[in-house]
């Protein structure tokens, strides 16, 4: 049976707000992320709006001003549903609702519906939901406000006087311990999966990058395999691990595909793939793919040593894989398929220019893990495998830096 094809009058409509602090955090003027990510959770963005503020109005997070020309907006576009760029307080979420008269999400709410409709393994399902119960847990105000009123007598659970917040906060609690539990589990499996990978001498590779940078393609591409992958952010939450075999040093490797990063990745979120994200942290050597086509690349480069230091893999060796190469500008090209890229003060790191969906640059990519695996790392780290000379700003070299 075929699905149902969904038109875009279906869709429930969103008005789209961002808010510039003045360089207190990363803003996006153009909003185009957040657009990609209300596409992603089935919304379709109608509107965009953005402003300007010296600091956080309390009450309604951009002052009621403004508040009231995103109501207006509202009604202009007939939109179902407003979604802040920033990450909202329960009661600033509460009572921008009661002023607009609609659903207010924010970027963190957005990311957690998204991942919770993209889980498809028993782990990932069980890793959103721990993330979303301890996100959950910190809004019991806004989500049962109107439950609050005392419980007379001794129920199953709640002491005489507990009241439904008190009652469904340890109910909360209680199943937060509960996956946990579970997750430990499925950690120590993994754990008993990576050491026999260690015991076989098996050069371990994870793919890391920041969303929709091609990483399952890429996967794809490599082991021959059909991993799903698609044109949009979280197509894939569950680590994959395939054996690669390499030509070029005649042996495998292990390469796993994981998760996507993205800017102000919910910390819930992070704590609750603890299990997937230690192929990262574990491994032998990253690599770490880039949208080279994308206009933001760079933010997105340090987006993603961020995350991998907050994990504690920022210093596995890696590679960086510029991938989309045939989707660059022809005036970007670069002028050298490969050389090195500085990822921080004293710390270069190899950069390939590859194509995952054309092949471009595939072989040298192939070589570059075979020489890492001859040199146990190492060789990649110092620039021993690469003949040519690190990138410096004052060089004469094309636009990608």
């Amino acid at each position: 049976m075929t699905a149902p094809v969904v038109s875009a009058a279906d869709l429930p409509r969103a008005l789209l707000v961002g808010v510039d602090f003045g360089g207190k955090a990363f803003f996006d003027p153009s909003l185009d992320e957040l657009a990609l990510l209300a596409e992603s959770a089935g919304d379709l963005p109608v509107a965009k709006l953005t402003a300007k503020r010296r600091s956080v109005d309390a009450a309604l997070f951009v002052g009621s001003g403004k508040a009231d020309e995103i109501k207006a907006l509202v009604q202009l576009h007939a939109a179902q549903c407003v979604i802040f760029d920033q990450p909202l307080g329960p009661a600033q979420q509460r009572n921008l609702e009661k002023h607009l008269g609609v659903e207010v999400l924010d970027r963190t709410m957005l990311i957690l519906e998204i991942f919770a409709a993209r889980a498809r393994s028993h782990e990932g399902k069980l890793q959103v939901e721990l993330a979303k119960l301890q996100y959950l847990s910190t809004r019991l105000v806004r989500r049962w406000s109107h439950l609050e009123r005392q419980r007379g007598g001794v129920g199953l659970r709640g002491g005489p006087g507990e009241t439904q917040i008190e009652l469904d906060r340890r109910m909360i609690a209680e199943r937060i311990k509960a996956v946990k539990e579970r997750l430990v589990k499925v950690k120590r499996q993994r754990g008993t999966q990576r050491k026999a990978r260690e015991r076989s001498g098996v050069l371990r590779v994870s793919l890391v990058g920041y969303t929709n940078a091609g990483k399952s393609t890429l996967f794809n591409a490599l082991v021959k395999a059909h991993v799903y992958a698609a044109d949009q952010l979280f197509a894939t939450l569950d680590t994959t691990t395939r054996q690669l075999y390499l030509e070029e040093a005649r042996a495998r490797v292990s390469l796993s595909d994981t998760v996507g990063f993205i800017r102000d990745l919910p910390h819930a979120l992070v704590n609750a793939f603890q299990a997937t994200l230690q192929e990262a942290m574990e491994a032998d050597v990253l690599l770490h793919v880039v949208d080279a086509a994308s206009p933001t690349w760079f933010e997105q480069v340090r987006e993603v040593q961020r995350v991998l230091a907050d994990i504690g893999a920022a210093e596995v060796p890696q590679i960086l894989v510029f991938n989309k190469q045939d989707l660059m500008d022809e005036s970007l090209q670069p002028r050298t398929d490969e050389d090195f890229f500085e990822l921080e003060p004293g710390r270069s790191v190899p950069r390939l220019f590859v194509s995952a969906m054309t092949g471009y640059g595939l072989p040298r990519l192939r070589q570059a893990i075979a020489d890492c695996r001859e040199a146990e790392g190492d060789g990649l780290i110092n620039g021993d495998a690469f003949t040519t000379q690190p990138y410096s700003e004052s060089d004469d070299q094309p636009v990608i830096p």
